[in-house]
This record gives C-alpha cells, structure tokens and sequence, in this order.
C-alpha cells in the first residue's frame, strides 16, 4: 500500500447509498402534518374495522337497537352507549358512528379504486396508442365534463337506490377524468423516453412497454391523486346522503346521519356535530396525507435529503 494513503472503514467504505423508497419514507418521518394525518386516519379506519367488537363488548349496543324512552337523550358518561347521546328512536349515536365510518370509508376508498383503475387504463392507453383511440377517450371525458355532476347523480339517487357497493362504483364512474387527462398527458412524455424506445426496438408489446415502463413512472402521482379522490369520493357521499338521495337508512353513513340531526336539531342540536367533524377530520387527513406523499414521492428532493444525511 502506497505510503500516506487513507484507509477508510469497512462500514464506511462499503455503506449502501439509500434509495427511493427509503428516501420517501425518511421525509415522511420528518413531516409531523403528515404523520399525525396518518395515525389520525388509521385510528379511525382501525375503529370502522372494530365496530362489531366494539359494539358486542364495549357498547353493548346494536347500532339498530332501539329505546324510544331514552330517545333525544344528552350525551352522559352514565353508560357507554350514551356517550355521545342518543337519536329520534333512542339509537346510540356513538354505536352509529362507527357503523357510519365502515360505509363512508369503505365508499370512498372502493370509489377512488375504481376511478383510479379507469383512469390509469384510459389515459396510459389514449396516451401511448393515440389516433383513433385517443380522440375517443377524449371525446367521452370533455363529454362528461360537460355535464354538471351534482344534478347527475341526484337525478340518478332520485331514480334508483344503490346499496353501498354499487353506489360506490357509480362514483368511481364519475370521477376517473381528471386522473385519465393527469395520466395521458404524463403518457405523451414518458412514451418518447429513451427506455421505451429501447423496448420497442427490441420487440417488447405495447402492454408489456405500459405496464413495465410507463406506469411505474406513473404510480407516485398516481397514488397521490388516489388519496385526494378518497377525500372527494367521501364528500360526494356525504353530499348526497345529506340530501337524500345516497346511502338509505337504517344503513348509517356519516351524511344521513347528518341528514337526520339536521331535522330534529331542535330537540337533539348534539346529534350535529360527531358526523360533521369526521367528516372534516377525515377529508383533511386524506388531503394532508395527499400533500405528504407528493413532497416525499417527489424525486427532485432526493439530493437535499442526501445532504442532510
């Protein structure tokens, strides 16, 4: 060894740059908004989860019990299924939420899979193949851009009664455009990249080239936009129930239990406030989480945290 050269630690020298991912989850850590949006959401998602449990053991109160004399009761610490107080029909209002929470979030997450599923296909696909079928997914999204989508649906709630399912995927129908136009205008760069061209000289198929190639370059943005739609697919529900013309008693949902306290807020004003501020909670974890992934997913920062490592 040449005399005054520096030898450098085995751990040092043989220490692993991080990666993308890793990076992602360094700033993630280091976010409080997005932190506590996250264990905020996940404790809600774990109660929804737990309703039949909580309800059976804790509660000791089906959400479609009913008391009549202990109807418009206030909220009291005496019994635990009166803790936020009871209904018009003595149902416990704390019972009922949790209930309401598995519908409502099970809709918008089953609604923004679905939007998010016909988006990614129609904007990947209108984006790499173009001609014909582009000007047809183009054509269907400035189409339905055109219609007002509040009137839409409560024409459509007034006509039919969706269960929470298919009520789910008819949201999902409705929201997959800005995704289609956020993923084929994404598709027009990344289909002239140097890596695709390389894989279609060496014969790969145009779904091998999508699914391979682009839409990993993709699912960053992609997931961001999912955990917004969640948030919107959950308002639109709300809206709705709110109006009438969604979920349908006696299956709770955060917006006709609004829908409810609204009409008897006379007699029971605390019946308001539970569902409206979940609502809140809820939409403004999914935004902050949303806002989160997109400065931890963004790839530009990698060098800063890098840096202050």
């Amino acid at each position: 060894m040449a005399a005054g050269a520096i030898v450098l630690p085995v751990s040092e020298a043989r220490r692993p740059s991080s990666g993308f991912l890793a990076d992602a989850a360094y700033r993630i850590r280091r976010d409080p908004p997005t932190v506590a949006a996250l264990a905020v959401f996940g404790v809600l998602v774990l109660l929804a989860v737990a309703a039949d449990l909580l309800a059976d053991h804790v509660f000791r109160w089906s959400f479609t019990k009913q008391s009549i004399l202990d109807s418009y009761s206030k909220p009291s610490l005496a019994e635990p299924a009166f803790w936020l107080g009871t209904d018009q029909l003595g149902r416990s209002q704390i019972v009922r939420l949790l209930y309401a929470a598995r519908v409502s979030l099970f809709i918008g997450v089953f609604g923004a899979v679905v939007s998010l599923v016909i988006g990614v296909l129609a904007g990947i696909s209108a984006g790499y193949f173009r001609g014909w079928w582009d000007d047809v997914v183009v054509w269907v999204v400035t189409t339905l851009n055109s219609i007002p989508q509040l009137f839409l649906l409560i024409i459509v709630g007034a006509l039919f009664t969706f269960p929470p399912p298919i009520f789910a995927i008819f949201l999902g129908l409705l929201g997959w455009l800005g995704i289609a136009n956020l993923a084929r205008g994404q598709t027009f760069a990344l289909r002239e990249r140097e890596y695709v061209l390389a894989a279609r000289t060496i014969g790969a198929s145009p779904t091998r080239v999508m699914a391979r190639h682009i839409f990993p370059n993709l699912a960053p943005l992609m997931i961001i936009l999912a955990m917004t739609d969640i948030g919107n697919v959950i308002l639109a529900e709300s809206a709705l129930s709110y109006l009438g013309f969604g979920i349908q008693p006696p299956v709770p949902s955060w917006g006709n239990m609004l829908t409810g306290a609204s009409q008897f807020i006379s007699r029971g004003p605390w019946l308001l406030y539970p569902p409206g501020t979940l609502i809140f909670v809820t939409v403004l974890c999914l935004y902050l989480i949303g806002d989160g992934l997109r400065d931890a997913l963004d790839p530009r920062l990698r060098g800063q945290i890098e840096a202050k490592r």
